[in-house]
Parts: structure tokens; sequence; C-alpha cells
């Protein structure tokens, strides 16, 4: 019984490789690393104004430079050289 030079188990092959990849999701939240940061929790913002802004402050500067990062890799794709 001949299999076509092994093509079928090479497919087969391929198709376990493919199955014991895993992809990791990082989930991304903001405010929970801000307030790690500020040492402060909900609980504080919700009490405090003045920990409100502080709070949104470093959310702001965060989202901030999360952008200007972006910017940055996109600029150096579109134009490597410069």
């Amino acid at each position: 019984m001949s299999q076509g030079f092994g093509f079928e188990n090479l497919f087969a092959r391929m198709l376990r490789s493919e199955e014991r990849r895993a992809s990791y999701v990082v989930r991304e939240r903001p405010l929970h690393r801000v307030l790690n940061f500020t040492g402060r929790t909900i609980d504080d913002i919700v009490n405090n104004p003045i920990v409100k802004n502080e709070v949104l402050g470093y959310y702001k500067l965060h989202r901030f430079v999360e952008r200007r990062c972006e910017i940055v890799d996109l600029e150096r794709q579109w134009n490597p050289l410069g």
C-alpha cells in the first residue's frame, strides 16, 4: 500500500504540531496598572476627589505613552531608515 511519497504522514504530523502550539492572550488592564503604581484602591478613588484626580492624571499619562509608543513603532515600520 503506497502512501504517495509519505505526504499523508507529513500532513498528519503538521496537524499534530499545530494542535500542540499554545496561544497566549495578554489582558491589558491599564487602570489596574495605575492603581498598583500609585498604591491606591477603587475605594480610595470613590471616597476621595484628590485621589481621583491623581489616578486620572496617571491614567491619562499611561494612555499618552501607549499611543506615542504605537506611533513611533508605526513610523519605524513605514520608514526604517529615518
